[in-house]
């Protein structure tokens, strides 16, 4: 067996943050390798400023992909729009890396989970718009100073409301196998009711854009109930885990299972890759 399968953990790709701002990318990053880590995976930085060959086989060595925040915004004209006067600058280099991260993902049906910008970049990657500035009376920005911006409503029936859930449902999932099944399961189960109320959860959120039209494979499954910001998205293909938020659950980790259960279920969903890439290796 090669050295890309003779290991334990699985390996999530990290790219760096930012691209020209490599202090505040270095002061990021840390956060998100280390949530990665607590829930049992490998984080593999990505950098931003390597040819993309050289890029591409660092990607192909890992099981699954975390989008991180940024500090920029993404390119309006990538979604055919105007610059809006409060949009900040583009940063060429990250998009370059998360679209080639996003390809890969999608080629080859491994895990996603977009965070803050992460969520926006996955959105316009499949086709859909940002709104360049919220406009709203609930602070969406507030998360850099307290640690609690608002509450989301998480759509009852979604693969998010079933890890935001995680304790409570985990006899119940024990039986269900892996991720993707359990993801499978929840497609199939649905009947497209709304008996039962969303599920509040509080974040820490950091943002001033959001989701606005929806890309293909996507579906929204949280907003804020204030003003109706689309707050988490996740694909609609049963056997591929696509999750982003726009919020910031590595800032909350320590303190909050909801945050820690997302990362879990990312890593969950990394290792049964893992175990299916170990399979198609050996079958070779």
């Amino acid at each position: 067996m090669g050295p890309r399968f003779n290991r334990m953990k699985p390996r999530i790709a990290i790219p760096l943050p930012h691209g020209s701002d490599p202090e505040y990318a270095q002061r990021a990053i840390p956060q998100y390798e280390r949530a990665v880590e607590l829930s049992g995976a490998e984080p593999v930085r990505i950098p931003l400023d390597r040819p993309p060959a050289e890029v591409m086989k660092l990607i192909e060595r890992c099981d699954a992909v975390l989008l991180p925040g940024s500090k920029a915004d993404v390119d309006p004209a990538k979604f055919d729009s105007e610059r809006h006067p409060k949009t900040e600058a583009a940063d060429p280099k990250r998009d370059t890396v998360d679209e080639l991260l996003l390809q890969d993902a999608y080629n080859m049906r491994k895990p996603v989970l977009g965070i803050c910008y992460g969520l926006q970049i996955l959105n316009v990657y499949r086709s859909g718009t940002l709104v360049q500035h919220i406009e709203s009376p609930v602070n969406h920005e507030a998360g850099r100073k307290v640690p609690v911006a608002h509450e989301v409503e998480v759509e009852r029936g979604s693969m998010l409301a079933e890890i935001v859930l995680a304790n409570e449902n985990a006899a119940e999932n024990a039986g269900k196998g892996t991720a993707s099944s359990r993801a499978e399961h929840l497609f199939k189960s649905r009947d497209g009711t709304t008996g039962s109320r969303a599920l509040p959860i509080p974040v820490n959120s950091s943002h001033h854009q959001s989701a606005d039209a929806i890309g293909d494979g996507l579906k929204i499954v949280a907003r804020c109930p204030r003003d109706g910001i689309i707050e988490a998205l996740e694909g609609t293909s049963s056997d591929h885990f696509v999750l982003a938020v726009q919020w910031h659950p590595e800032r909350s980790f320590d303190d909050d299972e909801h945050s820690r259960a997302i990362f879990r279920a990312l890593v969950e969903a990394a290792k049964d890759k893992h175990r299916e890439l170990v399979g198609e290796f050996e079958a070779t």
